[in-house]
């Protein structure tokens, strides 16, 4: 069940007591509890998925199984249209698909899924963030209505970002508040340390909410990528569980092997898989050039900065934790 009103009250209310008593063990940053790791959040988190494409990664796969196996809650998922990958209802279809063959298998906790079709935002002729005409996306009231269902004072909710930013630049236009409940990890762009670069891949697709999400949010940039094929090889299918999302996942494989570099799922192995994340650059969006659609917005080291830059990880741990989830028969009950 989501935490209740009264209990965020409660929760606060405890962890301002801990904190004035000397009690509380854990590092404050900006009013939230910081958790043991490198980044803000970690795998105790609530995850709202928010992508376009179904095919070319295994970004769902590792979402439904992660929340069964104590990682991540999976609180949401939300499909767009992007520009490379543009027909809505087919990108909803494949992830629909997905949440069937989960719950099939007796896998919990897998949420339904929210189609959104928001254009890209539009810059205002003043450069003002706040001047930014909102779409009022589905994507965005979906953000809006999880964060004040799931957050609490030390757990804000992530929104996992595999696409561009636009449905969460476009919740903040609608609630300013959502800033205080979120906090952004995406899969875009690339790493040339200590610098992140949010441009292509997923990062030119919406430049202006990249740079509201950039400015605005807590935000997390994974532009770091491994080879997704080591993930799940042809001569592993037969140990495959013997069930609807195993058998998603065999068909699936011969999509993934062209896509090796895609690896979506980054995004969401910060989060979810301990360890994964060797290296981060804490940063601020370098606005000295100014904004400039055709060039990817730079996050530059800043100590004091709201962004993280993931600038290393591990990625044959990846494997490893995927098969002993699907190799685990209690995750799929009985």
């Amino acid at each position: 069940m989501s935490p209740s009103c009264s209990r965020r009250r409660l929760c606060g209310a405890a962890l301002g007591l801990a904190f004035l008593a000397g009690a509380c063990t854990q590092t404050l940053d900006a009013g939230h509890n910081r958790p043991p790791g490198p980044l803000p959040v970690d795998e105790r988190n609530p995850v709202i998925l928010y992508q376009d494409d179904w095919s070319g990664d295994w970004l769902g796969e590792y979402a439904v199984l992660f929340a069964n196996s104590g990682g991540s809650p999976l609180v949401g998922i939300i499909i767009n249209a992007s520009a490379i990958w543009g027909n809505l209802s087919i990108n909803a279809s494949g992830w629909n698909d997905l949440v069937n063959a989960a719950r099939s298998s007796g896998l919990q906790n897998v949420p339904g899924v929210t189609s959104s079709d928001g254009p890209p935002l539009v810059r205002p002729a003043d450069g003002n963030i706040e001047n930014t005409a909102p779409n009022n996306s589905a994507g965005a009231a979906k953000i809006v209505e999880l964060s004040l269902q799931w957050s609490t004072p030390g757990r804000p909710v992530v929104v996992v970002s595999t696409t561009s930013l636009t449905d969460i630049a476009d919740a903040y236009l609608t609630d300013r508040t959502v800033v205080d409940r979120v906090v952004v990890v995406a899969a875009l762009g690339s790493v040339a340390p200590p610098n992140g670069i949010m441009g292509p891949p997923n990062g030119n697709m919406d430049p202006w909410a990249g740079w509201i999400v950039a400015h605005r949010f807590r935000y997390v940039h994974v532009g770091t990528w491994y080879d997704q094929t080591g993930d799940v090889r042809t001569d592993q299918l037969s140990d495959l569980p013997q069930n609807p999302l195993g058998s998603r996942i065999a068909d699936k494989l011969s999509l993934i092997i062209p896509m090796n570099t895609a690896s979506d799922q980054v995004a969401l192995l910060a989060v979810a898989l301990p360890t994964f994340v060797t290296a981060v650059q804490r940063a601020s969006p370098d606005i000295s050039a100014g904004f400039d659609p055709t060039q990817g917005l730079r996050l530059v080291p800043d100590a004091g900065g709201t962004a993280w830059v993931v600038t290393q990880v591990a990625g044959p741990l990846a494997a490893g934790r995927l098969w002993e989830m699907l190799l685990d028969p209690g995750i799929f009950g009985p």
